[in-house]
C-alpha cells in the first residue's frame, strides 16, 4: 500500500512537471512571438511615419490607436503623420491627445506647439512654449519661440531665439532662413541677403534660402544672379524671381529683360515667365 501511495505521489508529480514545463515553453513562445510583433510594429511604424503616403500613414495609425488607445508610440505616429498629410488642425488636436498620455515627454510639447502653429492658434503655441521647463533647451523648442516672437513683431526676443536655435544643430540652414526671412518682413535687407547666404552655405540644396537671397537682393535693387549653386532649372526660376522683383521696384526693362533670359534659360517652356512677359508687352 505504501509503494502505490508513493507511485502515485510520483506520477502525480511527474505530470505537474510535465503541465510546468508545457506552460513554461508556452510562455517562452508566446513571449518570443510578442517581441517579434513589436519589433514588427517598430518597423513598420517607421516605414510609415517616413517613406508611405501620408494619408495612408494617418490611416494605420487611426486603426491601430483605435486598438491600443493609451499607446503613445502610436498616439505620437498618428500625430506626426496628420502633420505630414498636411491635416493641421486634426494634428493639432492628435497631439493634444499625445500629450495627455502616460509617458509624454517635453519634446512632445514642443511637437504640440509646432502643430498649433501650424493650424494658426499661436496663442496656444506660446503657452505651450511658455509651460515648457527652460532646461529643455533644444534646436526646435527655441526655433519655434523666435517664430511667436516674429508674430508678435517682438524682433530683439526673435533675434535672439534664432542665434540660439541656430547654435544648437549641426544643420542650421533652416533656421538661418526663417531668420533671414524675418529680416526681410522688417526691411533690413542687407542682414536678411547675410543671413540667407549662410543658409545657402550650409545647405546648397535649400532652394527656399536661394530664392529669398534674390529677393534680398532685389529689394536693394541688385539685379546680379549670386554665386551660389543651381542647376539650369534652379537658374531660370531664380530669373524670374528676379525680374518679378525688378518690376515691383519700378526697374520695368529691367524685369522684361530677366524675364526673357529666364524664358531662354530654362530647360522647357516656362510657362509662368512667359505669361509674365506677354502682360508686361501687351
Amino acid at each position: 500500500m505504501r509503494h502505490t501511495s508513493v507511485l502515485s505521489a510520483l506520477l502525480v508529480g511527474a505530470t505537474v512537471l510535465a503541465a510546468c514545463s508545457e506552460k513554461s515553453a508556452d510562455e517562452t513562445v508566446e513571449r518570443a512571438f510578442q517581441d517579434v510583433n513589436v519589433i514588427d510594429d517598430a518597423n513598420l511604424n517607421d516605414v510609415m511615419l517616413t517613406v508611405a503616403d501620408p494619408n495612408e500613414a494617418v490611416t494605420y495609425f487611426q486603426r491601430i490607436v483605435k486598438e491600443q488607445p493609451d499607446n503613445i508610440e502610436f498616439n505620437r505616429g498618428l500625430s506626426q503623420s496628420l502633420i505630414r498629410a498636411k491635416r493641421h488642425d486634426e494634428g493639432a488636436a492628435a497631439w493634444q491627445r499625445t500629450v495627455a498620455l502616460t509617458g509624454a515627454t517635453d519634446d512632445d510639447r514642443v511637437e504640440l506647439a509646432d502643430a498649433l502653429i501650424r493650424a494658426g492658434d499661436w496663442a496656444n503655441a506660446e503657452k505651450t512654449l511658455t509651460a515648457i521647463p527652460p532646461t529643455h533647451e533644444t534646436f526646435k523648442r527655441y526655433r519655434l519661440e523666435a517664430i511667436v516672437a516674429d508674430s508678435k513683431k517682438q524682433w530683439k526676443k526673435a533675434d535672439s531665439f534664432y542665434e540660439i536655435s541656430a547654435g544648437l544643430t549641426t544643420s542650421p540652414a533652416p533656421v538661418l532662413n526663417n531668420w533671414g526671412y524675418s529680416k526681410l518682413t522688417r526691411g533690413d535687407y542687407k542682414d536678411a541677403e547675410r543671413l540667407f547666404t549662410s543658409a545657402v552655405t550650409q545647405d546648397g540644396t535649400l532652394f527656399t534660402a536661394k530664392n529669398n537671397l534674390v529677393l534680398a537682393r532685389g529689394a536693394q535693387r541688385n539685379y546680379n544672379l549670386p554665386v551660389v549653386p543651381m542647376d539650369q532649372t534652379e537658374r531660370a526660376q531664380l530669373l524670374h524671381t528676379m525680374a518679378l522683383s525688378a518690376i515691383k521696384q519700378g526697374d520695368v526693362e529691367t524685369g522684361k529683360g530677366l524675364l526673357r533670359e529666364a524664358i531662354e534659360t530654362h530647360p522647357q517652356h516656362f510657362e509662368a515667365a512667359s505669361r509674365s512677359l506677354a502682360a508686361l508687352e501687351a
